[in-house]
Order: C-alpha cells, then sequence, then structure tokens
C-alpha cells in the first residue's frame, strides 16, 4: 500500500543537503536541512508508512503537490482548459545530474502537460529552484497556479517575516508556528512595502547566533504567495509561487511559463548565517562594480530646481567626499509638483533652457559623476503623453480610475509603451554624460495583469541595460516597495525607505538585510531634523546607522555648519577607508539579552579585520547591560579601537569602562567571543563604533 521509496538525486556540501526521492512516481523532497555526507542513504529512512482513518496509500509532499496524489494542501499547479480545470497527475519521467544542479522532467500525459524543475547548488549555499511549465497541446491552457513545496525540519515552530509600511518597511515579526496555516499574500503588482516576499522558518528560539533556519524567498517583483502549512500531512511545508489572476496567464499550443525561482539558504548557526547566503548569492549577480557615495538631491531642493542652488550644492558637496550627484524629480517637462508630467520625459525649457549640461559640466568637473531620477512605468493624466495616448494606461480610458499621488500606471505589456519609453530615456543617456538612473515607482498597480506587467518592466530594464551597459540603476517604489532578487538581477542599488529617520532605518535595515546584500541597500545620512518623522538626532547616530550599507547623504547641504562639514567628512572618510570590507565582508547581527542594544557588523573572509555599530534604541530598564559578545574568530588577536563619527553620546556617567578610554588595546577573539566588552552608558538613540584589526608584530 505505501509503495517503494526510491532517491533519485542529492545535492549537498558541507552546509547543506537536499535528498529527492520518488514515491509512487511522484517526484518530491525527502530531506531539506543539515549536510548528510557522501554516504549511500538508505530509502526506507524516508518512508512515514501508512496509518489508519486515512487514505490507502503513503502520500508525501510532491515538489508540486497535486490532489490527485492525495495532497489535502494548497496544490503545485493549477491549469484549466476552457474554463475547466484540469485533474492533473504530473509523473516522474527522468532525471538529468549535473554535478552542482538536477533537472526533472514530470509528465502528464492524458493532459499534455509538462514540467522541468531545476534544483541548483549554488556556491554560496543557497538552493535555487527554477520550475517551467509546457503546454505540449495545440490547445490553449491557462495556468491559475505554480508553487514549489519545500518541506521544513518538523520541529519548525517559529516563523519570522517582514512587512510594514511606506516609509517603515521590513519590520520583523515572529509568529508561533503550530497546527496553523499562515499565508503571506501580496496583490499591490509590486514587491510592496506591506509584505516582503521571503519567510525564515526556524527551530524553537532561533537567534541571530543559534538554531536551525531556513529561508525561502520567491525571486519575483510582482505579486506572491508564501503558505506556510503546519496541517497537511502532519509536515511542516513551504509552498511558494506567483500570484496569478484568474486566466492572467494564458499558454497555446507548446507554449511555456517559466515561473519566478525560489531561492532557499539554510543554516544550522542562526539567522546571520542564512543571511550571509543570500547576499553571496546576490553578489555573484555582477563583478564587483563601483558604489560611489551618493548625495541625492531631493530633501535638499525638493521640486525647486536652480541652476546657480544645484551648482552651489555640488560644490558643497564634492569638499564633504561625495562621488555622485543625483539630480531627482522636478528637471522634466511640466513637473513642478507631483501632479503633472509624468511621461513626458524630455528636459523643461523653462527651468533648463540650455538643458541640464551646464550642471552636469559643473558636477563631472568636480570629479562627481551624475545620476537622474526617473519613474517610467507612471503617467499623469495631466500630460501630453497621456492626452496623446490615454489608452496606454491601465485604466486609463475610464472616467473613474483610481489615481495614486496624482498618477496612473502605464501598460508594460504593450510594445508600443515599451518602445517609447526606451526611446525617450536612452536619448537621453546618450546625449548626457550620466553613470546612474533613480527608477522609482510610486503607486501600487490595481487594474491586475500584473504578470505581464512584471515581465514588460524587467523587459526594459534589460533592454536599457544593455544599450547603456555602463549605467547603473537603483530600484526605488516609494522607498522600499521593490526589493527582492528579481530586479536584484538587473539593478545594483534599492533605495531602502523614504525613512531616513536613523532610528527607523535601524529596524528596516536590519528586516532587510536577513536576505538583501547590505553593499546594495543606499543608506543615506539625513538632515538633523528628520523629514518623514520631524525626530532630531546627532549626527554620530546617523552616521553609524548609515555606514553598513551603500552610503548616500540626503541632506541641504548648503546649510551645513563649520562643525557639521567637519564631522561630515570625517564620516565620509572614515567609511571610505572601510568601504572595501562592508561591502564585501560578512555582515552580521549580533544577538544580545538587552532588547535596548542593537549590535551588527561585518567580518573579513579571514576573520581578522572587523567593523561594529552598537546602539542604544531606548531607555532600559537597568544602568547597565550585559557585555558587548562579538561573533569573531577565537583563535586570533585583535586590536579593537572605539570610534565616534561625530560627538560622543556617553549617559550620565561617574566612570565609563576603562577600555572606553583607551586609543585601541589588544584582546584575544576568545574573550570578545565569551566574555564580551562590558558594554558603556550610552544615552538613548546614540551609537559608537568598534573597529578590529590584525595585531601588528613590532
Amino acid at each position: 500500500m505505501g509503495g517503494e521509496i526510491n532517491i533519485v538525486g542529492h545535492l549537498h556540501n558541507d552546509n547543506v543537503s537536499v535528498v529527492f526521492a520518488t514515491l509512487n512516481e511522484v517526484l518530491f523532497i525527502a530531506h531539506l536541512g543539515r549536510p548528510l555526507g557522501d554516504a549511500d542513504l538508505d530509502p526506507t529512512l524516508f518512508s512515514r508508512g501508512v496509518v489508519g482513518g486515512g487514505l490507502d496509500n503513503q502520500v508525501v509532499a510532491g515538489l508540486l503537490p497535486l490532489p490527485s496524489q492525495g495532497w489535502m494542501g494548497l496544490p503545485g499547479l493549477e491549469v484549466s482548459r476552457w474554463g475547466e480545470r484540469l485533474q492533473l497527475n504530473l509523473q516522474f519521467v527522468s532525471v538529468e545530474d549535473l554535478g552542482n544542479s538536477m533537472t526533472f522532467v514530470l509528465y502528464d500525459y492524458r493532459q499534455a502537460v509538462s514540467v522541468s524543475i531545476t534544483a541548483r547548488l549554488h556556491f554560496s549555499g543557497v538552493l535555487v529552484f527554477s520550475t517551467r511549465v509546457s503546454n505540449e497541446d495545440s490547445e490553449a491552457i491557462s495556468i491559475q497556479s505554480v508553487h514549489t513545496c519545500l518541506p521544513i525540519g518538523g520541529y519548525a515552530d517559529e516563523i519570522l517575516t517582514l512587512g510594514g509600511r511606506h516609509a517603515m518597511e521590513a519590520v520583523q515579526q515572529r509568529t508561533p508556528w503550530g497546527r496553523t496555516k499562515q499565508l503571506l499574500e501580496n496583490r499591490s503588482g509590486r514587491t510592496s512595502h506591506e509584505q516582503l516576499g521571503v519567510v525564515f522558518a526556524g527551530s524553537p528560539g532561533f537567534t541571530e547566533q543559534t538554531g536551525d533556519v531556513w529561508g525561502v524567498h520567491l525571486a519575483w517583483s510582482g505579486n506572491f504567495r508564501i503558505m506556510c502549512d503546519g496541517i497537511s500531512e502532519t509536515l511542516k511545508t513551504i509552498h511558494v509561487g506567483e500570484l496569478l489572476h484568474p486566466d492572467e496567464l494564458i499558454l497555446d499550443g507548446q507554449e511555456s511559463y517559466k515561473a519566478p525561482e525560489v531561492v532557499v539558504a539554510f543554516s544550522s548557526q542562526g539567522l546571520s548565517k542564512a543571511s550571509q547566503q543570500f547576499h553571496k548569492y546576490m553578489r555573484s549577480f555582477r563583478t564587483s562594480s563601483p558604489k560611489p557615495v551618493v548625495l541625492n538631491t531631493w530633501e535638499a531642493v525638493y521640486f525647486n530646481h536652480d541652476l546657480e542652488t544645484l551648482k552651489k550644492l555640488a560644490t558643497v558637496a564634492a569638499r564633504v567626499g561625495i562621488e555622485r550627484f543625483v539630480l531627482d524629480d522636478g528637471w522634466f517637462h511640466a513637473r513642478r509638483n507631483d501632479t503633472a508630467g509624468l511621461g513626458d520625459w524630455w528636459v523643461d525649457e523653462t527651468v533648463w533652457p540650455q538643458g541640464l549640461e551646464p550642471l552636469i559640466s559643473h558636477v563631472t568637473s568636480l570629479g562627481m559623476d551624475f545620476g537622474l531620477w526617473f519613474e517610467p512605468e507612471m503617467v499623469n493624466p495631466n500630460s501630453n503623453l497621456f492626452r496623446d495616448n490615454p489608452e496606454w494606461a491601465l485604466d486609463g480610458v475610464f472616467d473613474d480610475a483610481v489615481l495614486g499621488r496624482h498618477q496612473l500606471v502605464l501598460d508594460m505589456s504593450l510594445e508600443e509603451v515599451q518602445d517609447y519609453l526606451f526611446s525617450k530615456i536612452s536619448s537621453l543617456l546618450r546625449t548626457y554624460d550620466i553613470a546612474y538612473v533613480k527608477w522609482d515607482h510610486n503607486r501600487p498597480l490595481v487594474a491586475g495583469a500584473t504578470h505581464h506587467q512584471t515581465r514588460g518592466f524587467y523587459e526594459l530594464l534589460a533592454s536599457l541595460k544593455a544599450a547603456h551597459p555602463k549605467v547603473q540603476f537603483e530600484s526605488c517604489a516609494s522607498g522600499g516597495g521593490r526589493i527582492d532578487m528579481g530586479v536584484a538581477q538587473l539593478a545594483e542599488r534599492f533605495w531602502a525607505s523614504d525613512s531616513i529617520d536613523a532610528l527607523d532605518r535601524l529596524e528596516i535595515q536590519k528586516g532587510l538585510t536577513t536576505f538583501i546584500a547590505p553593499d546594495m541597500l543606499g543608506s543615506h545620512i539625513g538632515s538633523p531634523t528628520c523629514h518623514t518623522t520631524g525626530r532630531k538626532h546627532a549626527l554620530s547616530f546617523r552616521a553609524a546607522t548609515a555606514m553598513f550599507g551603500w552610503l548616500g547623504v540626503e541632506w541641504n547641504l548648503l546649510t551645513l555648519t563649520e562643525r557639521d562639514e567637519e564631522q561630515l567628512t570625517n564620516a565620509i572618510d572614515f567609511y571610505k577607508q572601510h568601504r572595501s570590507l562592508i561591502h564585501r565582508g560578512d555582515f552580521v547581527r549580533v544577538d544580545h539579552p538587552d532588547d535596548t542594544i542593537d549590535i551588527r557588523g561585518v567580518l573579513s573572509a579571514d576573520g581578522e579585520e572587523g567593523l561594529f555599530s552598537v546602539s542604544r534604541l531606548r531607555s532600559g530598564p537597568s544602568n547597565h547591560s550585559a557585555p558587548l559578545r562579538l561573533p569573531v574568530d577565537v583563535n586570533t588577536e585583535y586590536t579593537v579601537s572605539l570610534v565616534h563619527l561625530g560627538s560622543t553620546r556617553w549617559a550620565l556617567h561617574r566612570e565609563l569602562p576603562h577600555w572606553v578610554n583607551q586609543k585601541e588595546f589588544t584582546v584575544s577573539g576568545a574573550v570578545l567571543a565569551d566574555v564580551g566588552l562590558p558594554m558603556p552608558a550610552l544615552l538613548p538613540e546614540s551609537s559608537f563604533i568598534l573597529e578590529l584589526g590584525p595585531v601588528i608584530s613590532e
């Protein structure tokens, strides 16, 4: 009754094993977790038997589980033809083993549907699943859903998700995972602020440095569904795939659908180790590219574009060490506020009678390169483009179309829309010396067709990158509304959030770095009073928060005092000195029993260098906190220096720990990791930096 289990593949390294098996021609993952080595595996050890009170056959969670196989949870593949849902029964056909990857072919001979699934073990440690569904018939079919099913260790009982809102994205939330189904779903048409497409499941009480952790991410910039199922067949499974609207995706005869890739990380040493695998995977998308320190003009001038003011701003920017000057919204036709102009991508002659060349020439003469803001996928009803082509906008032909920030969304599935946008943007990139494009997306979609919309966006961006290979692109969507590994294969940088409040950014960047490489996250030093929250923070706190990312500045530098300029220059210089370590090292968020203390940092691959920020978020219940223990190499001797990127911010004290008053001191890695440094009294919303280096023998 149970059938025989056959092992058909095993991908593994020192970090993880994934074992593929079949039961009654159903392909499933028998193990995904700790490494099992090279030895032959006994397939009978993966058989759970058949219990009473249910079906007569043993049921497994297929890689694409189906009701016809006895699976009563979320189906892995749903297809219809002429409005009638097909009862699929995919059978395992073959496997191709290429060493670090395996491709499995499944087939439903009755319905003429085939599926190819490739599982690749990347050198970063992550597993990447790619699925292609093909219509082998001559009659069209509609793809309703494709969900990869990943079995998680039965002892995983907690889920960590990321979500929030505009200007407060990626806040972590932990939820018990018992006999429940938990659904993460996005219908905003972009990755969204409210719910990011990643979930971490872990063993009881997993932390940054301890516990088994599985991370699952859908590399896709549109709608998605992730189901954490603790009920079906009393298994723990995570189902992940694109969320498709009814009849949104039609395959004609012999056509295929390539589902978004599913990226999986496993760590037996806590959340930070899983994050490091994701980071290494993302860094493999391209060779190491320059990451210049950015000044973005938005919070300096907003829509008030004036050549002389901007030239003065650029002069100060170069003086403090800025390397890239980015002109934000307001430079194009009729764009004096956010009610008009989107779609009319040519320079406004009333504001820029000589074009952008005078500003760009000034910027480049100062040794900086130049960047420009666009929002290509959007259109204002008050624009020449919309007046000429209202049918190009989703819902644009309706009198009661739902607006967002006074704008509609262009239909990116239309070839003429892509051609228009490519022509206008490419012309500007050819005309001017532009090194960087900030690509924004300031409203969600409400008109459906999100699959083709997302594919159209990818196609346009890929075409522009092919035509202008030296131009770097930033993905921005009202801040952090489009952050995922799908667009990361095309864009070099993400704008993490429209809030540059340093306290909020600690929370936002903590969440985003669970799966996004920090060197891809735009992390800016804002003005003393935050634009979005009204909070005031010292430069030392703002700079320390911004240090662990792709550094930028969002501040009207024309208002700097002499002291501000000196401290900002020093902070930028410090970043440049450590940029290689920050951008290529292993990023880690550090456990501490006091939840008012935040510790994060980066270690070099050889473990000999490190940089850590220590922040107090708010007042704690005690005057003392536990020591600062750092996850360093216990066999290395370190020279430790304390760095303040601005004024010191100690709380009321009679005497600070002895080490604080030393310019630098030597300590063993074993002491740093196991004993730690006594935590000094730090004011709320304040930070300091610890710099670790090798001991230099005289």
